[in-house]
């Protein structure tokens, strides 16, 4: 069983939440909330809410008693679209600014994963 939930359009970069997403990758939903809640990033403000909404998916939508066991199979921060702005600058010109937007995305599942093969 998987559980999904997608924050879309967060106002901040997408590279700013890959680290967080990548340390909370693999664990338990208590532990990568945990994890979170004691980061001082805004992006750990964005990835505790979509967190949160999974657990609450798992709990409401499946039937699952106690969803901070689920394992955090799958947490990514991808790019959206663009505000695109611009800057006025000397002589009437101006140069344009991209107002970066992400999307963070979180899938629970009561599997848990593989452990990697070590390398020879």
């Amino acid at each position: 069983m998987e559980v999904i939930a997608i924050t879309r359009n967060a106002r901040m970069s997408a590279a700013k939440g890959r680290p967080l997403a990548r340390a909370c990758q693999g664990l338990k939903a208590a532990a990568a909330l945990n994890i979170v809640e004691f980061s001082p990033k805004k992006a750990a403000e964005i990835l505790k809410n979509t967190l949160k909404s999974a657990i609450a998916n798992a709990k409401n939508n499946n039937g699952v008693e106690n969803a901070g066991e689920l394992t955090v199979k799958l947490c990514v921060f991808d790019e959206s679209v663009r505000m695109r702005r611009y800057w006025p600058t000397a002589r009437g010109s101006a140069h344009p600014i991209a107002r970066r937007m992400c999307h963070c995305k979180v899938v629970l599942s009561d599997v848990a994963p593989k452990a990697k093969k070590e390398a020879k």
